[in-house]
C-alpha cells in the first residue's frame, strides 16, 4: 500500500503530465494556425505520448490498492510570439517535470518505497530524453535565427520525427 504523501505525489504527477498532454495540444492547435503543420503533427504526437505518461501513472496507483485522482485543469497558453517561443516553453516545461520525477524519486527512497521507486525508474530516463530532444530543437532554432526558409526546413524535419516515432512505437 502506498503512503498517503507518496499517493498525494503519484496524483501530482498525473496532473502534471495530464497537463502536459493538454499544453502540447494547445501548442499543436497554434501550430496549426500558423502554417507550421509538421511541428503541429509532431505535437499532437507528444500530447498522445503525454497521456500514456499519464495513464501509466494512473494504473500503477489503483494497481497498488490506491485510488488515483483525475485532476481538473487550468487553461494552457495559447498565443505565442514565434515557433521558437513555442518549443522554448517546451523545454522549459520539461525541466519543471524533471524536477517534479525527481522530488518523486526522492520522497520514495526516503519511504523505502522500492517498489515505486522502480517504477520510477522509467520516467528518469524519459525525462533525460525528453529534455534533450527539446534542448536540441531550441538549438536548431536558434542556429537559423528567425529565417523563415530555415524554420520551414525544421518544421518539416519534424513531421518526419513524428513519422519514425510513431513507427518505432508501434513495433
Amino acid at each position: 500500500m502506498l503512503s498517503t504523501e507518496i499517493l498525494a505525489k503519484l496524483n501530482g504527477q498525473i496532473e502534471v503530465e495530464f497537463y502536459s498532454s493538454n499544453l502540447y495540444l494547445q501548442m499543436a492547435s497554434w501550430c496549426e494556425a500558423h502554417s507550421y503543420t509538421g511541428s503541429a503533427k509532431f505535437l499532437l504526437e507528444h500530447a498522445d505520448e503525454e497521456m500514456d505518461h499519464m495513464r501509466r501513472i494512473f494504473t500503477y496507483t489503483n494497481d497498488t490498492g490506491a485510488q488515483a485522482l483525475v485532476p481538473g485543469l487550468e487553461q494552457p497558453p495559447y498565443e505565442y510570439d514565434s515557433l521558437l517561443s513555442v518549443f522554448e516553453t517546451i523545454y522549459k516545461h520539461e525541466c519543471y517535470v524533471t524536477s517534479t520525477i525527481n522530488e518523486l524519486v526522492t520522497t520514495t527512497t526516503e519511504a523505502n518505497d522500492y517498489s515505486t521507486l522502480n517504477f520510477l525508474q522509467w520516467y528518469v530516463a524519459e525525462q533525460h530524453e525528453e529534455e534533450h530532444l527539446f534542448m536540441g530543437i531550441v538549438e536548431r532554432m536558434k542556429m537559423v535565427d528567425g529565417s523563415k526558409i530555415g524554420l520551414l526546413m525544421i518544421d518539416k524535419e519534424l513531421a518526419g520525427s513524428a513519422v519514425e516515432r510513431t513507427a518505432s512505437q508501434t513495433k
